[in-house]
């Protein structure tokens, strides 16, 4: 398994890698619908704290994976069975995400987690044998992911009083590992094929934003036929999906990641950013389904809180997009200002009678605003 070549030609993702983001799209539609449960309960801050833990680990064992497959990748058996394994642990994860919601149950969670990382764990001593140029990387990796599962099985004997601050050492540990390994020394990942799986990521995260609200949406017009605010939910979740695509993609990523971005700093800040883009792209479409779920008065939750549900995160998104993946592009005022007065504004949006159709609304304008001069 040696490192390959970091300025090779037409380096796509394998039919491997995309049956890998496959089996990911159940755990992130589990962590979607369980927010959506919890948020339509009224269970803002718990819901909230939970699904961002149970969605750190399922794309924290997706990005380590990705990056380790753009540096070695030989798509032999051997690395097709581990890759296979880590795809197995991905739908015990998924299994576990419910149970993690209800109850904090995090059993079944750290079963499927630690299978993942540990085949990750042994990929990286495969590597590390075959790649003496960066022994003392791999071996980092490797040892640094199984200290971090040895962590986390160690966690679930804490009393639940301690559980919430060992897990927080735990997240800083993972994610201290790849900072740790590559001072050492930088595997030989690939600029483009990296933009292109995160690209990839996007685009699966945003389905899912339109699943849930598709669903959700539906189901209340089953329950409460020809309702105006449905219509409106309907409307603005389309606009807000086409507007985070549209500017997610407006500029190329794998520009950045082969000239400025290959110091540590920025590469990090780049990679490790895409926690909020991808988690709050899921989160919007839980919060489009509560507040279909509010619309249709089966839900006591104030007005203002589920409007909330569905701009907060999509004005993360916008500030996210904008600050690690657009901002490095833009070199005037006057290109970078109007995203976060768009964001402030989706933001009051949630105080609107249609909040999804405003914030949509916004995110539309925004896109003429920043596209026509360029075009």
């Amino acid at each position: 398994m040696p490192g390959r070549d970091p300025g090779e030609q037409h380096r796509p993702a394998t039919s491997l890698e995309l049956l890998f983001d496959l089996c990911f799209v159940i755990a992130v539609a589990q962590a979607s619908e369980s927010l959506h449960e919890a948020l339509s309960h009224g269970d803002y801050a718990t819901g909230v704290l939970r699904f961002a833990l149970v969605f750190f680990t399922i794309w924290w064992a997706w990005m380590n994976f990705t990056w380790f497959a753009s540096a070695y990748d030989p798509d032999d058996v051997p690395y097709r069975l581990a890759v296979l394994v880590q795809i197995t642990g991905s739908l015990v994860l998924a299994a576990g995400v419910p149970r993690a919601f209800e109850h904090g149950d995090l059993r079944v969670i750290t079963i499927g987690y630690v299978v993942l990382r540990t085949a990750l764990a042994a990929l990286w001593l495969r590597a590390a044998w075959s790649d003496p140029a960066r022994r003392t990387t791999t071996l980092r990796f490797a040892v640094g992911v199984t200290v971090c599962q040895i962590g986390w099985v160690a966690l679930l004997g804490l009393p639940d009083s301690a559980r919430l601050p060992g897990i927080a050492v735990m997240i800083v540990a993972e994610v201290s590992v790849p900072v740790w390994a590559q001072s050492a020394g930088m595997t030989p990942w690939h600029p483009r094929h990296i933009a292109e799986r995160y690209q990839l990521f996007t685009l699966i995260v945003l389905g899912e934003c339109v699943a849930a609200a598709t669903v959700a949406v539906r189901g209340a017009f089953d329950r409460h036929h020809g309702t105006g605010s449905l219509y409106a939910v309907a409307a603005g979740g389309l606009l807000m999906v086409y507007a985070m695509w549209w500017l997610y993609f407006a500029r190329p990523a794998h520009t950045l990641l082969a000239t400025t971005h290959q110091a540590h700093r920025r590469r990090f800040t780049w990679a490790y950013g895409h926690y909020l883009i991808f988690a709050s792209a899921t989160a919007e479409g839980a919060g489009l389904a509560a507040y279909a779920d509010h619309v249709t008065r089966h839900t006591d939750a104030p007005s203002t809180a589920a409007g909330a549900a569905v701009t907060v995160p999509a004005a993360v998104f916008l500030i996210t997009v904008w600050a690690i993946h657009l901002r490095p592009h833009q070199r005037t005022a006057a290109e970078w200002i109007p995203y976060p007065v768009a964001a402030v504004g989706i933001l009051l949006a949630a105080f609107s009678p249609a909040p999804a159709l405003a914030a949509g609304v916004m995110l539309a304008v925004l896109v003429v605003v920043v596209t026509a001069p360029r075009r």
